[in-house]
């Protein structure tokens, strides 16, 4: 039997800042995790994170109005201030604990301007800031003396009479289902990229925390508002960081204009993601690209100058596509990136649900509304990493231990394993799986329509028939099976293409990045609401419409 006062499932950075608080205030603090904590997605993120210093010029007020207009005024903005006034000491405690950022030549810490942003607020590590916040974070809770259970597959919550305590689990070395029982359970187990394909996302990123909190009665809000980022490289989907247009990187198309002069002539390759992305597509989609992609020209950067600050676009420019920055523009796409829908969570991280809290990507406090701004990600886990500690630790003390029948949790699990195993269909995993998520990136793209969404809806609905009924695993061991590993994930994929279709085909309007070329227009009066689906015990599906969070800033028209 494994138990702990608090398990948190995921171990990128809110998942960490979580532990790290939560051992700081003496619980017994344990995560489980699919990969190796510093092989978590949070790795992957380059360009920074925003923090308004005051000694800087800088006031939290400037960052949370970027923010909100970022969003389309979607963001929820008592969340929003929260976020903002937190910001600098918690980038500052990040400092202290060892994160080694990036310095100007007067020895403070150095800043770049992010799009959406006229202030240089992103504080960076080069241009692996993620990476470096991410082992930070790891050491410091081993140092505390953290439990984790590493390579670990959580299949299902235990809910024992209306509220979370702890997990089935299956141990990917053994294969062997666990039980491990919590007072609470916080959820911080990443985004859903691989929902679509392609995207810049991990291939871990399939929206397993997202799926066990639907399944057990928690609501999953504006799980249409998906990210393109901008830039990402032509053939690979790879991630080139916001990092090279702050520091100065323009977009040209094929008749080497920079086009976004027309888009967006105050901010221009700086405004908000969801507005360079459909810039992008349009001058591709009107016959102004090249082989399907824009360029992203640093030449007039010099080659020691991108050496210096951008060294690992570089290297990824050179190793995948043979190109020198400082010689050649990259050719570039959109790509799918993130996700700003989540479990909806207060400010503390609660969901609703007893013992269940969320953070991070998974979750939607909800500060990124419609758009989220680069470098507000990791700003995000960070601060409510934090924050759903403080909570989780407050209703632990309020738990007494109590006999919990694990058993018919395991049981169930192993049932359904069981079955998955046996089912003789003709479809791999994985070709399910790609033809669901090239369906999403159709359906729900940059531009999307009634029909393009009602498409990716019907390929949704066949996918949950084939993957009850035509899918088989060809590897039956028990010791590290991946094939298994990979249709439990499938299953919550499938969970969150389906929340993301109905939001979708629920908002009848355009706001950030839900366009929708049948409906241009963003429309307060009937829509300045959230969609919240929310799944049954039978399975049912319904989509609420709670509104949205206005503090001091009146929705305006958008544009940069």
């Amino acid at each position: 039997m494994y138990d702990h006062d608090l398990l948190i499932v995921g171990a990128g950075l809110a998942g960490l800042r979580c532990a790290v608080e939560a051992q700081r205030l003496g619980l017994d603090v344990a995560v489980i995790t699919k990969v190796h904590p510093v092989r978590s997605h949070s790795n992957a993120a380059q360009g920074g994170i925003n923090a308004p210093l005051t000694d800087r010029g800088d006031d939290w007020k400037g960052h949370a109005l970027d923010t909100i207009k970022g969003s389309d005024y979607l963001a929820d903005q008592d969340a929003v201030e929260i976020m903002s006034q937190e910001a600098g000491e918690a980038v500052l405690e990040l400092e202290r604990m060892g994160v080694i950022f990036s310095r100007g030549d007067d020895g403070k810490l150095g800043t770049r301007r992010f799009g959406g942003q006229k202030v240089a607020r992103t504080f960076f590590v080069g241009a692996i800031t993620g990476s470096a916040l991410l082992h930070v974070l790891y050491e410091q809770s081993l140092k505390m003396g953290l439990t984790v259970y590493e390579e670990w597959f959580v299949t299902s919550l235990i809910k024992h009479e209306g509220a979370v305590k702890g997990v089935v689990a299956l141990d990917l070395k053994t294969g062997e289902l666990e039980s491990i029982t919590a007072k609470s359970v916080v959820i911080a187990a990443g985004g859903a990229g691989r929902v679509f394909e392609p995207s810049t996302n991990a291939l871990i990123c399939t929206g397993d925390g997202l799926s066990l909190a639907w399944n057990n009665g928690a609501g999953l809000m504006d799980m249409e508002m998906i990210q393109y980022h901008p830039t990402t490289l032509a053939r690979t989907g790879i991630l080139l960081s916001e990092a090279a247009r702050g520091e100065g990187a323009y977009l040209l198309n094929s008749d080497g204009d920079r086009f976004m002069e027309k888009y967006a002539p105050d901010y221009m390759e700086l405004a908000s993601r969801d507005v360079v992305s459909r810039a992008e597509q349009t001058e591709i989609n009107e016959g102004r690209g090249i082989d399907g992609n824009v360029l992203l020209d640093l030449r007039h950067l010099g080659k020691e100058f991108i050496e210096t600050r951008l060294g690992y676009l570089q290297e990824v420019s050179v190793e995948f596509l043979g190109i020198d920055m400082s010689e050649k523009p990259v050719p570039i796409r959109p790509g799918m990136h993130y996700i700003m829908g989540g479990i909806k969570t207060d400010v503390d991280g609660e969901t609703g649900v007893p013992g269940l809290y969320a953070a991070g990507e998974c979750a939607n406090v909800s500060v990124h509304g419609a758009n989220r701004l680069g470098a507000n990600s990791l700003l995000d886990t960070v601060v409510f990493g934090r924050r759903s500690a403080e909570k989780a630790s407050d209703y632990v003390k309020t738990v007494s231990n109590e006999d919990i029948p694990t058993k018919e949790f395991v049981d169930k699990d192993l049932k359904r394993i069981k079955s998955i195993m046996e089912t003789e269909g003709k479809f791999r995993v994985s070709e399910v799986r790609n033809e669901m998520a090239v369906a999403m990136t159709k359906g729900i793209g940059v531009f999307r329509d009634q029909k393009s969404m009602e498409y990716a809806k019907s390929v949704v609905d066949k996918t949950k028939i084939k993957y009850r009924d035509s899918i088989r695993i060809d590897n039956k061991g028990k010791v590290y099976n991946t094939d298994l590993l990979f249709a439990l994930e499938l299953g919550n994929m499938i969970d969150c293409a389906e929340s993301i279709v109905h939001g979708a085909l629920t908002r009848k309007e355009s706001r950030g990045a839900h366009f929708r070329t049948d409906l241009t227009e963003r429309n307060d009066k009937d829509w300045l609401k959230h969609t919240l689906v929310i799944k049954d015990l039978e399975g049912e599906i319904t989509v609420k419409t709670p509104d949205v969070s206005i503090t001091q800033w009146q929705p305006v028209e958008r544009v940069y």
